[in-house]
């Protein structure tokens, strides 16, 4: 696909945004590195392929929805309970989407190609702004890319148990791949 001008929606029917999450702490072994799904979103990006510096992305994600997806590692498989509890500590505990409920992420400044760009930009969430860094590119019909998100910049404890032993790393990835869809 040629990249074409124009705006693009972005959501779960254009694909998939992910949260990597893996384990740290002396009692890493007993937990599951798991991949997060976010089943709720929406957002845009305008695009010229002339000027990609002009690139502009806007997603807004809703707190609530993420949903594991996968849990790898561990002395024992994930179960759905497992699963819900995570969902759980996570929509209450950790990002207080009662309180919180969107996660935003608006772009300040685009660099490179639509092959390989690198998107500027600033992520709120508890209603904490901090700048974040976006890499990506265009592939296969698809523009796929990440960033790092270090909890703790957002005021985000990572989940503990076993009286510490095991954690959370502080840094998630986020990931996005994405086929893209004309909204005008």
């Amino acid at each position: 696909m040629a990249l074409r001008t124009g705006t693009y929606a972005l959501g779960p029917e254009s694909g998939r945004l992910l949260l990597r999450t893996s384990r740290s702490g002396v009692g890493r072994k007993v937990g599951h590195d798991l991949t997060i799904e976010v089943t709720r979103w929406s957002g845009e990006a305008v695009v010229d392929p002339a000027d990609p510096a002009s690139l502009s992305v806007n997603v807004d994600a809703q707190a609530d929805s993420l949903r594991v997806r996968e849990g790898v590692g561990g002395v024992k498989p994930l179960t759905d309970s497992d699963r819900a509890e995570i969902e759980k500590n996570a929509r209450q505990k950790i990002l207080r989407a009662g309180d919180h409920p969107l996660i935003t992420f608006r772009s300040t400044g685009a660099q490179g190609t639509p092959e390989s760009f690198t998107l500027t930009g600033e992520l709120t969430i508890m209603g904490r702004t901090h700048p974040l860094t976006v890499s990506g590119g265009m592939e296969d019909d698809r523009v796929r890319g990440r960033a790092t998100v270090v909890q703790t910049q957002w005021g985000i404890k990572p989940y503990s148990a076993l009286l510490g032993a095991l954690k959370l790393a502080d840094e998630a990835e986020v990931e996005f791949d994405l086929a893209l869809t004309t909204a005008d």
